[in-house]
C-alpha cells in the first residue's frame, strides 16, 4: 500500500515537471514498519468489525498534516482516509490552498471504523493514539490541522468546544496546531465554510513564514 502510494505520488510529480524528489529511505522504512504493525493490531474490538485499517496517506515529508477523527464507511471499504463526501470537500479545500493531497499527509485518530460511524470511545482512542503519535514523530510536520472536535480535544488535551478554539495557534511539541471544523460538519453547516477558509489562510501564512524563518505571533 505504501509503495503504491509512493509510486503514484512520483508519477503526479513527474507530470508536474518534477523529475526528482529526495526520498528519505529511513523515513519510508519507519512508516512502512508502523503500517504493518497497525495492520496486525487487535488491541480493541474495532479490529473485529473493520474491513480495512485506514493508516493514512500522503507525503511522508509533508510540512502540513491533517488529522481527523476516524474512518467512515467509504474509508473502511477502500482503506484510505477521507474518500467520502467529506473527503471530497477536504480535497477541494486542499486544492484551494494551492496544494494537493499528495503533498500533504492525512490521517485519523482511529485507524478502524467505529460501528455506524459513531464517535470514537475514550478507550478506543487510548488504544490507538500511540499509532498517530508515531506517525507525527516520523513525519515531523511543521503544522497539524486538527479537523473537528475529537481530533482537537485529543491532541490538545482540552475539553473546549471547537467553535471556541478554531483558528487559533497552539504548540504541540514544537509543531504548530491549528484546529478547524471537520469537513463533515461543513456538509450540514455550509455557513461555517468561511471560518474554515480563514483557518486555511492562517495555515498558508504559517507555511510561508516557516519557509522564510519569519515567525508569526500567536
Amino acid at each position: 500500500m505504501l509503495l503504491d502510494n509512493l509510486i503514484q505520488n512520483l508519477i503526479i510529480l513527474k507530470n508536474d515537471g518534477i523529475d526528482y524528489i529526495p526520498v528519505n529511505k529511513e523515513t519510508l522504512d519507519k512508516i512502512e514498519k508502523l503500517e504493518i504493525e497497525v495492520r496486525n493490531c487487535s488491541q480493541c474490538h474495532l479490529s473485529e468489525t473493520r474491513k480495512n485499517i485506514v493508516f493514512g496517506e500522503g507525503d511522508v515529508n509533508a510540512e502540513l498534516m491533517f488529522v481527523g477523527e476516524a474512518p467512515g464507511a467509504n474509508e473502511d471499504e477502500q482503506g484510505k482516509p477521507f474518500v467520502g463526501e467529506a473527503g471530497k470537500l477536504l480535497t477541494r479545500i486542499i486544492t484551494a490552498m494551492n496544494l494537493t493531497r499528495e503533498k500533504v499527509y492525512i490521517a485519523n485518530i482511529l485507524k478502524c471504523r467505529p460501528p455506524e460511524n459513531r464517535n470514537p470511545l475514550p478507550e478506543e482512542i487510548n488504544k490507538c493514539i500511540a499509532y498517530l503519535m508515531a506517525q507525527i514523530n516520523i513525519i515531523n510536520p511543521k503544522i497539524i490541522c486538527c479537523l473537528g472536535k475529537i481530533s482537537t480535544q485529543t491532541l490538545l488535551g482540552t475539553k473546549e468546544p471547537i467553535h471556541r478554539i478554531r483558528g487559533k495557534i497552539f504548540d504541540f511539541n514544537g509543531i504548530k496546531i491549528v484546529p478547524t471544523y471537520h469537513p463533515s460538519h461543513l456538509l450540514h453547516h455550509p455557513e461555517n465554510k468561511k471560518y474554515v477558509w480563514n483557518d486555511m489562510q492562517l495555515i498558508m501564512k504559517l507555511l510561508r513564514n516557516s519557509s522564510g524563518d519569519n515567525p508569526i505571533s500567536e
